[in-house]
């Protein structure tokens, strides 16, 4: 078995409001920095798996974030791999 870092990135999808992003740009004006916006927030994780290869750790990150990390109707994800 190897161990692998797998670092994730879950987004609303762009043509999902985001009230969140929304709340933030409007504030970033406040702050007088006008020249940021569109601001889309999202969420980070990281996590670690044993997996015999790259190939099956891949497919094991995939899978845990089709059903558990994110939410695929209103989100969408990326995620790196490395071995650690």
């Amino acid at each position: 078995m190897k161990k692998f870092q797998a670092e994730i990135d879950v987004m609303p999808k762009k043509e999902i409001l985001d009230p969140q992003g929304k709340a933030v740009t409007g504030s970033m004006k406040n702050l007088g920095l006008s020249e940021i916006h569109n601001v889309r927030i999202g969420k980070h994780v990281t996590l670690e798996i044993d997996a015999e290869n790259e190939e099956a750790a891949h497919s094991k990150v995939d899978s845990a974030c089709k059903s558990l990390l994110a939410n695929l109707i209103m989100e969408s994800y990326t995620f790196s791999l490395k071995a650690i």
